[in-house]
């Protein structure tokens, strides 16, 4: 029990630790294939660092939701951290506390104490930023609906644990359904973490930003605390897109508490959302930011990846039984 606790605080702590560093690569690889210098991978530490250091401002139309968003954005991803394979392959103490729907609710709940805070604040930027941010969520959730009917299709179950294990089997890694999910997934944490198509997460300009609009009336340690639960959330959206849907190799096997495996998997994580960070430095560096009003028309098409999915899971499933 005593090593259960530990690997699962081991995932918290992988999950917390490594966050700022994966949108750091994305930055520096950015400016790299457009010619440019660029920050260094670690900058995001060293601004984390510095609003850690400094004070906060509260406005003075604000109330009590304000101060709470920043706390809720913070957590809320290290509580799913510990319904996912992160690090090991069996569940750990906490894992059965909830499956992938109940993960989905507990990051939308940051989610929309964030849009709420921001409203909060009178800030009409803030307001204009949670409107749009709640409209893109709206768009995004019936391709989550679906994508969760279609795991429950292939796999039997919503539990990650669970999830995992049917999907890596030879008859499902590389069946059409399973790959339509993955892409389905995939876009939505496109979606959902303010990367092109849909947000730009280096604009500067307050007309055009979706995410960081929310965040523009904070300062100091509760600026940290957004920016650093934004970064965790989108290292768990990696990790369920990775460990859960698409290749759970790496992760330390049942009845190994070696901690030098725990090591290994952390690496083979790694490995693999470097992989797909550099699939987003592709898209960001050749896709321009999409007008607000086409991003139905990405979404839309998610949706129909994973309607696609759904039903040819629902064929494989009904053929199957037929046999």
């Amino acid at each position: 029990m005593a090593a259960s606790l530990a690997q699962q605080l081991a995932q918290v702590l992988f999950v917390l630790a490594m966050a700022p560093l994966f949108p750091g690569l994305i930055d520096r690889a950015k400016h790299v294939v457009q010619s440019k210098r660029g920050p260094s991978i670690f900058q995001r530490y060293r601004d984390l660092w510095k609003l850690l250091g400094k004070g906060s401002i509260v406005p003075e139309q604000s109330s009590w939701l304000f101060r709470l968003a920043p706390y809720l954005s913070f957590v809320t991803p290290l509580m799913v951290a510990m319904l996912i394979p992160v690090l090991t392959s069996y569940p750990l103490p906490y894992a059965f506390m909830g499956d992938m729907l109940a993960g989905g609710f507990i990051l939308a709940l940051g989610s929309f104490f964030t849009s709420v805070a921001a409203m909060d604040t009178a800030s009409a930027f803030g307001g204009m930023g949670s409107s749009r941010a709640r409209v893109v969520s709206q768009l995004a959730e019936p391709s989550v609906i679906m994508l969760l009917l279609g795991v429950t299709l292939l796999a039997g179950s919503t539990i990650p644990f669970e999830v995992n294990v049917r999907l890596a089997s030879a008859d499902l890694l590389v069946s059409a359904p399973h790959i339509l999910l993955v892409a389905t997934l995939l876009m939505v944490i496109l979606a959902e973490a303010g990367r092109i198509p849909v947000d730009n997460p280096s604009s500067s300009f307050e007309l055009s930003m979706i995410d960081h609009s929310r965040t523009l009336e904070y300062s100091g340690r509760w600026l940290a605390l957004m920016e650093w639960g934004g970064q965790m959330r989108f290292l768990v959206l990696l990790t369920i897109l990775l460990n859960v849907l698409t290749v759970p190799w790496g992760l330390v096997p049942d009845g190994d508490a070696d901690p030098v495996t725990l090591v290994i998997a952390g690496l083979a994580l790694s490995l693999k959302v470097l992989v797909v960070c550099g699939v987003i430095v592709v898209v960001e560096s050749t896709v321009a930011k999409w007008r607000f009003f086409r991003i139905p028309e990405y979404l839309g098409a998610s949706f129909l990846l994973a309607a696609l999915a759904t039903v040819t899971a629902y064929l494989i499933g009904a053929g199957g039984a037929a046999s």
